[in-house]
């Protein structure tokens, strides 16, 4: 034994077996109590806790190696699924190559599905824009026709029904783009309706009337000419025994019932004398006539109003003649412009060549005055809204 350990006492179980075996009964002694070291729980304890750490490492060493079965497990898993993912990619990765070419295909025709698209939209825009463009010119060509007709008739008539017939067509065609162009056709059907126009023939007439007053008009140079008195004058009443005639009885004082009756002779005396009075009355006034004819002093604003020549004054004359049959033309053809201008020239001419004093001329300036100022209204309207409109709806194309 040890002799560091302490002795242990003696068992009781010993004791007996030795007293059994001797014959002699045994003495049981009391139990004697030893106090135990100190050490002795150090190393239970110890080996406790070296029981216990061998029991946790097994614990351990168990849960390591389910630990590491799991993991090998999960890891073996991971690179299944690594591997069938990696699988699965290649395949979707080949799918969408597929889809890729397919979609490129796709892609192709919806682009050739598309041109087509557009070329046959385009074609049915073509068809469409041409047979609006030839219901346009057809409308266009209407209009001119029937505003023609109005000139050449002087009514408005046939443009209004130009006009009706081409907002029926627009009408019965439904084309929204030419909207515009029946509102425009409508405005001018009113306007042309509440239009006021004047009488063309009556402008004729006094056309007509004026040139044959041409050759009644004086030029600044006429001399001689006569005047209103010289053609109201009286025959001349000669003296007794020239075969004059003597004044009408009727100016002669009728003789009154009431008073006495005068002598044979004092009643021819005085028609004597009334004649030789009356005679001298007339000699006297046709010299001083002749004398005022003889000297004239007059203003001449132009020198070539002056220099004319009694054949050119006749060439002038029928000059006018001409400019005025050529506005009656115009005013019966409806070319206004012309007509203004020929009414502009004839009414220069009288100011410069022909006497502005004289009654005549007078009076046919006032009436070209008159002639020119109704033109403005002889005018015939015009459906240009509708022409703008038919213009913009062709450009728009």
């Amino acid at each position: 034994m040890n002799p560091d350990t302490p002795d242990s006492p003696p068992s009781p179980v010993k004791e007996a077996s030795a007293a059994a075996v001797g014959g002699v009964a045994p003495v049981v002694a009391p139990p004697v109590v030893h106090a135990r070291h100190p050490l002795s729980w150090m190393s239970v304890l110890a080996l406790v806790v070296a029981a216990l750490s061998l029991v946790l490492a097994g614990l351990i060493w168990q849960k390591l190696g389910f630990t590491q079965q799991e993991l090998a497990r999960r890891s073996q898993d991971s690179t299944e699924q690594a591997v069938e993912v990696r699988t699965v990619a290649k395949q979707a990765e080949a799918l969408t190559q597929e889809l890729q070419a397919r979609l490129a295909v796709a892609e192709i025709k919806l682009s050739e599905v598309t041109l087509q698209r557009s070329q046959l939209e385009e074609l049915m825009l073509a068809l469409s824009r041409s047979r609006d463009d030839n219901l346009v010119q057809d409308i266009e060509s209407a209009l001119r026709l029937g505003f023609q007709q109005t000139q050449l008739t002087g009514s408005v008539q046939p443009l209004v029904s130009a006009l009706q017939a081409a907002d029926q067509r627009i009408a019965r065609a439904a084309q929204p783009r030419l909207n515009p162009v029946q509102r425009a056709i409508q405005r001018d059907i009113e306007r042309i309706r509440g239009a006021a126009l004047t009488d063309v023939p009556t402008l004729v007439l006094r056309v007509d009337e004026l040139a044959r007053q041409v050759d009644d008009w004086p030029v600044q140079n006429d001399v001689g000419v006569k005047t209103a008195s010289n053609k109201a004058r009286p025959a001349p009443i000669g003296a007794p025994g020239k075969g004059a005639v003597r004044p009408p009885a009727a100016k002669a004082e009728a003789p009154d019932p009431a008073e006495p009756s005068q002598p044979v002779q004092d009643s021819g005396w005085s028609r004597v004398s009334e004649a030789w009075s009356s005679f001298w009355q007339r000699v006297w006034t046709d010299v001083t006539r002749s004398g005022r004819e003889l000297v004239r002093v007059s203003r001449i604003d132009r020198p070539e109003a002056a220099l004319l020549a009694p054949e050119q004054a006749f060439f002038l004359r029928e000059n006018i003649k001409l400019r005025l049959l050529n506005a009656r033309l115009g005013l019966m053809s409806r070319q206004l412009n012309a007509v203004e201008a020929d009414l502009k020239s004839t009414e220069a001419a009288l100011g410069r060549y022909f006497d502005t004093t004289a009654p005549q001329v007078m009076a046919a300036q006032k009436t070209l005055g008159q002639l020119r100022t109704e033109l403005s209204t002889v005018e015939l309207p015009r459906p240009d809204e509708s022409l703008a409109a038919l213009a913009a709806a062709a450009g728009g194309r």
